[in-house]
């Protein structure tokens, strides 16, 4: 019997919710033998409930809501025994996944779409003991992000970050990092480091314009910034997209990533849109690790 598990954040997609919860499980029900639906109520839910999918190896375990949900459930599919195939329907504020793998922004029109006739499969990021499915931020302005008021988030959409970021520009501040990419150690100065797994961020559709979901690579961008004069000039090649290095900022592909500060008390990173662990981290990339409908 084909078992399909879908997990729902029903705070997520508004007043709609319910309505897209009821038109995916019909969905799915065209295609599965017994869908069982589950609503997160606290953090760490969606996690649980998916580890739970694959330790009773269900055909495919969904997602319903945001990146946080999105992220949470790939967590608890990742490095398991058995993993099921994965799934969701975007609700959230930027969706950068589903823009990664080109499936509609609009809730209906995803599930609408839906079909599992195409997989592909999908790089997941390790931090530490954590997941990750897009990008990993640290310095200035990732704090300034992991500050922004949830209501904000909602209201404003992606732009709540970017106003956020755009008032910590007056208060850059560059640290020293010690970087061990692929064994080689460097040390920078930077206010600002990226580590992406696929092309979107934030958001900004082809900001990595060569990474790919399946490249078995992370890509590291840092600002080459110690004043806010010099993080403005690195504002035109990050929006024309990052492939390659230049005066203002450097980038480079790696399997496996080293960070830590010099001379700093801590910093905090941001994973997927989250507040995450705080320095040292290690970074890796577990190579085409989920298969996932697209």
């Amino acid at each position: 019997m084909k078992k399909a598990v879908l997990i729902v954040n029903p705070s997520s997609g508004g007043e709609k919710a319910k309505e897209y919860e009821a038109m995916t499980e019909e969905k799915l029900q065209t295609y599965f033998d017994e869908v069982v639906v589950l609503h997160t109520e606290k953090a760490k839910d969606a996690t649980n409930f998916a580890r739970e999918a694959a330790a009773e190896q269900v055909h495919s375990v969904f997602a319903m809501g945001g990146d946080g949900t999105v992220n949470e459930v790939i967590s608890g599919l990742a490095e398991q025994a058995y993993r099921p195939n994965f799934g969701f329907f975007p609700l959230g504020t930027v969706n950068d996944l589903a823009r990664a793998l080109n499936i509609p922004l609009d809730p209906e029109e995803a599930i609408q779409h839906f079909s599992m006739d195409t997989i592909k499969s999908l790089d997941i990021g390790k931090i530490n003991e954590q997941y990750f499915m897009n990008i990993v931020a640290i310095g200035t302005i990732p704090e300034a992000i992991n500050d922004v008021d949830p209501e904000k988030k909602t209201k404003l959409g992606k732009m709540a970050y970017f106003i956020s970021g755009i008032k910590q520009l007056v208060n850059t501040h560059a640290y020293t990092f010690e970087l061990v990419v692929d064994g080689t150690k460097e040390t920078i100065k930077s206010s600002t480091l990226l580590i992406g797994l696929t092309d979107s961020v934030g958001g900004f559709e082809t900001f990595l314009p060569e990474a790919k979901i399946d490249d078995g690579k992370l890509h590291l961008v840092y600002l080459k910034d110690s004043s806010m004069i010099d993080t403005l000039k690195t504002l035109p090649d990050l929006l024309k997209g990052v492939d390659h290095s230049t005066d203002n900022l450097a980038y480079q592909t790696a399997e496996k990533i080293d960070i830590s500060l010099v001379d700093e008390e801590e910093l905090a990173t941001n994973i997927d849109g989250d507040e995450g662990d705080k320095l040292p981290v290690t970074i890796s990339v577990l190579p085409s690790h989920l298969n996932v409908y697209c």
